[in-house]
């Protein structure tokens, strides 16, 4: 297994898994991207690929810098999915790890993502790592399609 930073060529698979992710989470809806759009946005897209040892990407977390007007420079992880054969390997742990390493070299103050409050091993997983989980905000979606 083998972490790398994604690039254009690994947009097709990464769209398959975003889709695979959705479905996980039971909400296939809210994908609303095609492939052409990411590719079309590439240069805003940052993003790590877990490969396998055949070389087929089974994961990915993609991320963004972000500014918080109490806290200032931050990372915000907008996802990270693993295929279920592939998870409780360290994998997830490694890939919030490198995230984590350059937020620290950026300067950083902190890492944000969410969870969704049904993903009990991903609550317990992101504690462990030491994670504050709030419950307090709610996620305000304003579409602007």
């Amino acid at each position: 297994m083998k972490i790398r930073t994604a690039d254009l060529s690994d947009f097709p698979r990464i769209f398959e898994l975003i889709k695979e992710f959705s479905d996980f989470q039971k909400t296939p809806e809210k994908v609303k991207i095609t492939l052409e759009e990411m590719v079309e946005n590439a240069s805003f897209i940052q993003a790590l690929a877990l490969e396998n040892d055949s070389g087929e990407i089974v994961g990915f977390a993609s991320y963004f810098p972000s500014y918080h007007s109490w806290t200032g420079k931050a990372i915000y992880v907008d996802d990270l999915y693993i295929q279920p054969d592939y998870r409780q390997g360290g994998w997830g742990k490694s890939m919030l790890q490198l995230i984590i390493e350059k937020a620290k070299s950026d300067n950083c103050s902190k890492v944000r993502w969410l969870v969704s409050s049904w993903n009990m091993p991903a609550i317990n997983f992101y504690k462990a790592l030491g994670a504050q989980l709030e419950e307090v905000d709610i996620v305000c979606d304003l579409n602007l399609d």
